[in-house]
């Protein structure tokens, strides 16, 4: 796990894409430039990913297709939640509110942010959702916790991705809405990436919900 020191009133728990580390993410935290906020950049564990012929890479969960009706694995997604919950309350235990902690991530790594915050049982600051989607979505109404139920999302997609599609992005969006959800939708000139501009958005997003206390 990287952990950029910082003397901090808030946290960012940012999670990579499938394949990379937790050290992917920390050129775009340097140049976001907010000291106030403790990034946690956590590795995933290395696992089978079967959509890549078994092949063993960092993964949050495996990956069995990309079609929106590909079966999804539905344990290995709840056993890293509970993961990254524990993450969440070891930051409340050194005496961060829990409503200044933030889940963020990217692809894979944000699929997993949407799914842990909207089951969390304590009011987060919000959710950065990039280039993602919602897994297990048709379980939101059922198990959403109410006090992540005004959880500020902050989603964004290239228009070019060929890995997550913009349809599929879009759809996820729209089950978040129906489920009573508040989506600030972002889109960019991009592929499976990020960009300067997106990056620009993303400071101002954390800059407005994790404001520097004095």
């Amino acid at each position: 796990m990287s952990e950029l020191p910082t003397i901090n009133t808030a946290t960012a728990i940012w999670l990579h894409g499938l394949g990379a580390d937790g050290h992917d993410f920390e050129p775009v935290v340097q140049m976001l430039n907010l000291p106030h906020i403790k990034f946690i950049l956590p590795h995933a564990p290395y696992l089978p990913v079967t959509l890549n012929n078994g092949y063993e890479m960092r993964a949050w969960y495996d990956i069995f297709g990309l079609q929106p009706d590909s079966p999804q694995d539905e344990a290995g997604i709840n056993q890293m939640q509970a993961t990254i919950n524990n993450m969440i309350e070891a930051e409340i235990a050194r005496g961060i509110p829990s409503q200044r902690i933030l889940i963020a991530g990217f692809s894979q790594g944000g699929a997993m942010a949407l799914h842990t915050a909207t089951r969390f049982d304590q009011p987060l600051a919000g959710v950065l959702a990039l280039s993602t989607y919602l897994p297990l979505k048709n379980q939101l109404k059922e198990k959403q916790h109410p006090a992540n139920k005004h959880l500020p999302i902050w989603m964004a997609h290239g228009r070019h991705d060929t890995v997550i599609t913009l349809a599929t992005a879009q759809s996820s969006k729209q089950t978040l809405e129906a489920a009573g959800y508040e989506v600030e939708w972002h889109e960019y000139e991009m592929p499976h990436s990020v960009c300067e501009e997106e990056i620009n958005d993303i400071r101002d997003f954390l800059l407005r919900i994790l404001p520097a206390q004095a």
